[in-house]
């Protein structure tokens, strides 16, 4: 068996992966154009970005950060660079987790021996899964408080998926959801909620005994809500819907650095809580978004049972030395999102107004870039 190394980092360093969809600037359709993208990148930006499950689909990552500043700033020199190659093919970048009218079997499957693998194994299921999403590491230390963190972060991921949610529409339906993304999502076999691991001995337990049964080639096989990332020494957060503008994204990442953080200076210790509950609340905001219920099961905010929109709120409250320790634009950033209707909300309101996904693309496009 290959051996599990955690390699450890500096503590609460940044790293942000961001999946945008690629539309024909006439028809706003999912085009299979992300090859023809990332050979154009120049070398700078070339280690930046990366293919996805489907061609149109492409990944912008940012290099290792200390702040959510020098996030904002790396994604700034890539994002836009991006945008005008995506210009020159007739294409533009947009970022929401479902597209709205795209046909899944119309979608191109990216070269690659895994990509082909994953395919054959998931069908149906897998042709359905045309969703982005955007995911943040966080730099741990030590091995036994990446599991720690991930024990205790499960409980309040809700609340980054219902501040998050961008996916209300599939193959030109209203879902009924905020995030169904997140639904097609649960559908593959090794996605979603881990369950309590306790400590790094346990999650290398779990690692072996499903590589022995065969259920994994590689711990990339297990697309998890959060997990251990043991070659960047990190806690991989995973459950967002990726953000229609920039600021939601430096919001989200800077919430997600002081959870972090707040869970390895033990500001509440991870426990095993009912895997029901987490479901349920999980259920609450990819359903309801901000408006949904959650329930506190680990006792860290004051109210134990209340809507997600006021969780969030109070769990700013509770995090607030941390953000005051990071400094830079974190708490207002995050504030302004509980202010704001998300991504969801804002997509269904112009389609009241006009009537139209093209337009509704175009005008939350359009916005990507606003504080």
């Amino acid at each position: 068996m290959k051996e599990i190394v955690f390699a450890g980092s500096r503590p609460f360093t940044l790293g942000v992966e961001l999946e945008f969809q690629i539309l024909d600037r006439q028809t706003l359709d999912l085009v299979p154009r992300a090859p023809a993208l990332l050979a154009e990148a120049p070398p700078g930006v070339q280690d930046k970005v990366a293919p996805e499950f489907m061609r149109s689909i492409l990944e912008i990552q940012t290099d290792v950060c200390g702040s959510v500043d020098e996030v904002a700033e790396d994604l700034k020199s890539s994002i836009p660079l991006l945008e005008r190659i995506a210009v020159e093919h007739e294409s533009l970048l947009y970022s929401a987790s479902l597209h709205p009218f795209a046909e899944p079997g119309d979608q191109l499957l990216s070269v690659g021996e895994r990509y082909q693998r994953i395919m054959d194994e998931l069908q149906y299921v897998g042709r359905q899964f045309i969703a982005q999403g955007m995911h943040v590491h966080v730099g741990i230390e030590d091995r036994d408080a990446v599991i720690g963190v991930c024990d205790a972060l499960q409980v309040y991921l809700p609340i980054l998926l219902a501040i998050s949610c961008s996916s209300p529409y599939f193959r030109g339906e209203d879902t009924g959801f905020c995030s169904y993304r997140t639904k097609l999502f649960e559908a593959l076999p090794l996605a979603g909620i881990s369950g309590y691991i306790g400590s790094w001995q346990g999650y290398l337990d779990e690692i072996d005994l499903l590589r022995e049964a065969r259920v994994i080639r590689d711990i990339k096989d297990l697309w998890w809500d959060v997990r251990p990332s043991p070659g960047f020494g990190t806690v991989e957060v995973r459950i967002c819907d990726i953000p229609s503008r920039f600021v939601e994204v430096l919001g989200l990442t800077s919430l997600i650095q002081a959870l972090s953080a707040a869970f390895v200076e033990g500001l509440v210790p991870p426990t095993r809580v009912s895997p029901q509950i987490l479901r349920c609340n999980k259920w609450q905001a990819a359903r309801h978004g901000l408006d949904g219920r959650f329930n506190d099961a680990l006792g860290l905010l004051p109210t134990r049972n209340q809507s997600l929109r006021e969780a969030a709120g109070e769990l700013l409250v509770v995090l607030r030395p941390f953000f005051d320790t990071f400094g830079g634009r974190g708490l207002d950033a995050v504030r302004n999102l509980l202010d704001d209707r998300i991504s969801a909300g804002r997509q269904r309101e112009l389609m009241k107004q006009h009537g139209r996904f093209e337009t509704m693309i175009t005008k939350m496009q359009e916005t990507y870039w606003d504080e």
